[in-house]
């Protein structure tokens, strides 16, 4: 698996390659919410009524800091509370609507379906590690026709642990049977991606697409680029492994 530097690159998702837009406070998408629960037999009078019982479905017990919720079970227990046998699919359908209603805007930076499949192309692993909950992740990785494009998918309300923890990321060094080094992170976020690969001993490249979850570069990523920059990650990736090649070359004389 090493005749690449980096055989495995692992991706973020939201605001690495999509551009996403969320509102869970706007009261449109408690309201589409109420509505669902409504048509599937359980009546809340108000939002805040609602509000109040998703909350107490998801109260957080202490399990560490990093902890990653599963909100599906939070929403099947809508349904109970108004003594509704709702099913788990009603639940995931309920949980779509919610999302649905709290996007504003959902769509792939230009270039990015290029990219995973250039990367395939060269014979890597593309595996997707996203802070997440997998009944909202997976319809929209559908939608944007990306279900298909990963080798494999860790969503953190699957693994119980969250990014930056060095957890997630391990738990993908060994579902790939990958030593840190020949791993590569790419991500938006220089708190979650690139702090927490760089703790797990991976290689991060940062890509700024959002002030709100880094300055302009990232001190500990490897490369720093504005914006989508696909082109600059490949760029240097192959740079690296040339590189790496010639230091092994010279080595062998």
């Amino acid at each position: 698996m090493t005749a690449n530097r980096y055989p495995v690159v692992l991706f973020d998702l939201y605001g690495t390659l999509v551009d996403i837009h969320t509102d869970e406070q706007s009261e449109d998408a408690w309201t589409a919410l109420r509505a669902a629960l409504y048509r599937g037999g359980a009546e809340y009078p108000t939002n805040e009524r609602l509000r109040e019982q998703f909350a107490r479905a998801n109260a957080r017990r202490d399990r560490g800091d990093w902890f990653e919720p599963d909100l599906l079970p939070a929403y099947h227990a809508l349904f109970r509370a108004c003594w509704v046998d709702g099913t788990l699919d009603q639940a995931r359908k309920v949980a779509w609507t919610f999302r649905r209603a709290s996007t504003s805007k959902l769509r792939l930076f230009p270039g990015a379906k290029e990219l995973l499949r250039t990367l395939k192309g060269e014979g890597r692993r593309v595996v997707l590690v996203s802070n997440a909950q997998a009944s909202y992740t997976w319809p929209e990785l559908k939608l944007l026709g990306l279900d298909d494009m990963f080798d494999d998918v860790l969503i953190s309300s699957d693994e119980g642990i969250r990014k930056p923890s060095v957890e997630i990321f391990r738990h993908a060094l060994i579902r790939e049977e990958v030593e840190p080094q020949y791993a590569l992170m790419v991500g938006n976020d220089e708190a979650s991606d690139i702090f927490g690969a760089a703790q797990a001993g991976i290689d991060a490249v940062y890509l700024h697409t959002d002030d709100n979850t880094g300055g302009e570069t990232a001190d500990q990523a490897v490369a720093s680029f504005e914006g989508a920059d696909y082109q600059g990650l490949l760029d240097y990736i192959h740079k690296a492994e040339a590189e790496a090649s010639g230091a092994n070359g010279m080595g062998q004389r």
